[in-house]
C-alpha cells in the first residue's frame, strides 16, 4: 500500500491528531482504537491526556494497554500550551512517536485558535496537523438540541458544548450502536442545519463501526486553514465554573480478595443515587490490582438516567489495588466530595473485610480559561 503524501512516513514530520468532544463522548475509547490501528501499521504512537486536575483514569487506562502516555494536569491544552510541547518532547525522547494523539479536557473549546493554529504557525517544521475531530454522545446531543427530552445542562454549559461542534473540522457522532438508524439520522439532520457545510460521520469506537474512513481521514488529511470562530470567554468561563470536578485515589484491600467488577458497579451506583438533581457529565473509575499483569477494571456513567457500564473486567478476585475516581457533574464541588466519601463508606460496608484508605482527593471548579496563544488565522 502506498504511503499518503501527508503521512509521517512521507513528510518526515510527526503528525498531531486531536480528538476532542464533551465529557462522556467516548474520546478515550476512540484514542485507544486509533492508537492500536496505527501501531498495527508499524507507526510509533505517543498519547497525551489532559485534565483540570491530576490522577486521571484515562492515563491509567491507556498506560495499562501499553501505550506511551504523558498527562498534562492543571488546565486545558490552550492554557498549558508549553506543557503540551514539554509532553511531546518527553514522548519524543522515550518513544520517538511518528504520531501524537492528544485528548483535551472535555469542557474545553476554541482548540483551533489556541492549540492547532499555534502549532502550525510556531512549530510547523515539526508537525503536520490533522483535522480536529469532535466526538458526540448521540443521546446527550439529541437532548442538547431539543430533539429529545431528558436530563440536560444549563445554558452556559450548553454554550461550550455547541462551540466545540462549531470549532470542529469533523463532527463524529460516536456510539451510533446505541441508537436505531432513524435517531442517528435525526441528529445528523439537526447538526447539518445548525452547522452548514460541517463534515459529519457516525461511528461506534467501542464496536469498531465505520472507523476506517474516519481514521483514514485524520491520519492522511490535513487541517484546512480558515478563520477561527468567535468565542465569548466570559460565558465560556461561567460555563466551566458551573461544573464540579472531583479526582480521587483510594487504596483498597481485602485479605480474602474481593470481586473488583462488582465493587466498581456498586460504588458507581452509590454515587449515582446520591447525585439526585446534579447532572452528570461523566463518572469514570478504574481499579488496578497491585499485583498481576497490568489488567484493570473500568466503569463509566455518562448520564444520570443511564446505568454504570463496565468496559474492562477483572476475572479473578483482587486482594489489593488502587481505585481512581474521576467525577464531573454540574454541581457544587464540595457536594461531590461529600457524595464520594459517603458512597465509598456505603460500598465498603457491603463487602465484609474490605478496607479503603483515601490517598488523595481534590474537588474544585475549573478556573477561567486564559490561553497561552490565540491565533485567529492558521498562518501569519
Amino acid at each position: 500500500m502506498s504511503t499518503p503524501s501527508s503521512s509521517p512516513l512521507a513528510t518526515g514530520k510527526a503528525r498531531y491528531i486531536m480528538l476532542g468532544g464533551f465529557l462522556g463522548a467516548g474520546k478515550t475509547t476512540a484514542v485507544s482504537k486509533l492508537a492500536r490501528r496505527l501501531s498495527a501499521q508499524g507507526l510509533r504512537v505517543g498519547l497525551i491526556t489532559n485534565d483540570q486536575g491530576s490522577n486521571l483514569v484515562d492515563t491509567a487506562l491507556l498506560r495499562s494497554q501499553g501505550f506511551a502516555t504523558e498527562e498534562i494536569p492543571g488546565g486545558c491544552f490552550c492554557c498549558r500550551f508549553n506543557s503540551l510541547l514539554d509532553a511531546s518532547q518527553k514522548l519524543a525522547a522515550s518513544a520517538r512517536p511518528e504520531v501524537f494523539i492528544a485528548e483535551p479536557v472535555g469542557s474545553c473549546t476554541d482548540l483551533a485558535a489556541t492549540v492547532t493554529y499555534p502549532l502550525r504557525r510556531l512549530y510547523g517544521d515539526a508537525f503536520t496537523i490533522a483535522p480536529v475531530s469532535v466526538l458526540l454522545d448521540p443521546v446527550r446531543a439529541l437532548r442538547v438540541f431539543g430533539v429529545e427530552s431528558g436530563g440536560n445542562f444549563s445554558a452556559k454549559v450548553v454554550y461550550i458544548y455547541k462551540k466545540q461542534i462549531e470549532d470542529a473540522d469533523l463532527v463524529v457522532i460516536n456510539k451510533c450502536d446505541l441508537l436505531e438508524p432513524a435517531r442517528v439520522e435525526a441528529l445528523r439532520s439537526v447538526l447539518a442545519a445548525q452547522y452548514p457545510g460541517k463534515e459529519i460521520v457516525a461511528v461506534s469506537a467501542r464496536d469498531e463501526i465505520n472507523l476506517e474512513d474516519w481514521f483514514e481521514r485524520i491520519t492522511s488529511g490535513e487541517q484546512t486553514a480558515q478563520a477561527a470562530m468567535e468565542v465569548d470567554y466570559e460565558i465560556y468561563a461561567d460555563g466551566e465554573a458551573l461544573l464540579g470536578w472531583l479526582n480521587c485515589t483510594v487504596q483498597v484491600a481485602a485479605a480474602g480478595g474481593f470481586d473488583a467488577d462488582t465493587f466498581l458497579k456498586r460504588l458507581a451506583s452509590e454515587i449515582q443515587c446520591r447525585l439526585q438533581s446534579a447532572e452528570v457529565a461523566h463518572l469514570k473509575m478504574t481499579l488496578s490490582p497491585d499485583t498481576g499483569l497490568g489488567d484493570i477494571a473500568v466503569v463509566n456513567l455518562v448520564r444520570n438516567d443511564f446505568v454504570p457500564e463496565l468496559s474492562l473486567h477483572l476475572e479473578n478476585p483482587v486482594e489489593s489495588g488502587q481505585l481512581i475516581v474521576n467525577l464531573r457533574a454540574e454541581a457544587d464541588p464540595d457536594t461531590l466530595g461529600a457524595i464520594a466519601r459517603e458512597a465509598l463508606v456505603a460500598c465498603i460496608a457491603a463487602f465484609p473485610g474490605l478496607r479503603a484508605t483515601i490517598e488523595h482527593m481534590e474537588h474544585f471548579r475549573p478556573g477561567k480559561p486564559n490561553p497561552t496563544h490565540r491565533f485567529t488565522q492558521a498562518t501569519a
